[in-house]
């Protein structure tokens, strides 16, 4: 048995499929309407080895120097 493709919400129904489409038109319009946030200075690669990369990785292998 399939399940129905409305949703019933105070006595009126609703078809679930354009309620998400509806959503995801919401969400993408709140998305576009977001303003993109420039960096504060120049962002540069990281240029240490994996390992040295994380607090974890760090501390299972240390440098010659550390």
């Amino acid at each position: 048995m399939r399940p129905p493709d409305t949703l019933r919400l105070d006595g009126r129904a609703y078809s679930w499929r354009a309620l998400t489409a509806l959503r995801r038109a919401q969400i993408a319009a709140w998305r576009a309407a977001q303003p993109k946030q420039p960096a504060l200075f120049a962002l540069h690669d990281d240029r240490r080895p994996a390992a040295g990369r994380s607090a974890s990785g760090r501390h299972a292998e240390p440098g010659l120097f550390d």
